[in-house]
């Protein structure tokens, strides 16, 4: 859902709104609203990012985060699942995660929900390679496919059952099927 202003709104004056339920992202001066997750994009998204955090967590490689606001680049995006190397996750002067994050994640994933536009969420997907993104993925449940985006590489897809999926590469302990990750949406 777009929700157009009577007027251009900046990124600071959306910032400022106070947040909604679903997330509210600003995109070219407009603010789109992200469809409420449903339950096979719920698993999904429970499940990656635990068994990402399962992996690269203990050993202080990097963290996955659920639904975090990153506002980089002229935009603000909520990804589904936004993925840190553990030296670049923002810290406030104690020491503890920061509540603001300004840079793109080093792993973005978006899960498509069922009215939701590919085009958008490849757009975000887009703009965060564009930032250093290393790599992105959208999630396709209802298709069980997963489009791979790498800066300057040509998209990949993934839909056959037992082929591993591409890590970044200060991801490669962790091993995932298509599979496996669709195997989740059974249990």
């Amino acid at each position: 859902m777009i929700q157009a202003p009577s007027k251009p709104i900046t990124l600071d004056e959306f910032l400022k709104i106070p947040a909604t339920k679903p997330a509210g992202e600003y995109i070219n001066g407009q603010i789109v609203q992200k469809p409420m997750p449903q339950g096979k994009h719920s698993t999904i998204q429970t499940e990656l990012s635990s068994a990402i955090n399962a992996i690269l967590k203990p050993k202080r490689i990097a963290r996955a985060f659920s639904e975090l606001r990153c506002t980089f680049g002229g935009r603000s995006t909520v990804p589904d699942i936004s993925v840190f190397v553990w030296n670049r996750i923002p810290r406030d002067e104690n020491g503890e995660i920061a509540n603001t994050f300004s840079i793109a994640p080093d792993w973005t994933i978006e899960i498509l929900s069922p009215d939701q536009s590919q085009t958008k969420v490849t757009k975000n997907i887009l703009h965060c390679l564009k930032y250093e993104t290393q790599m992105g993925w959208l999630i396709d449940p209802d298709e069980q496919t997963v489009f791979v985006y790498c800066p300057t590489q040509q998209i990949e897809v993934f839909d056959e059952l037992e082929v591993q999926l591409p890590m970044p590469a200060f991801a490669s302990e962790l091993q995932l099927t298509v599979g496996e990750l669709f195997g989740w949406l059974l249990e």
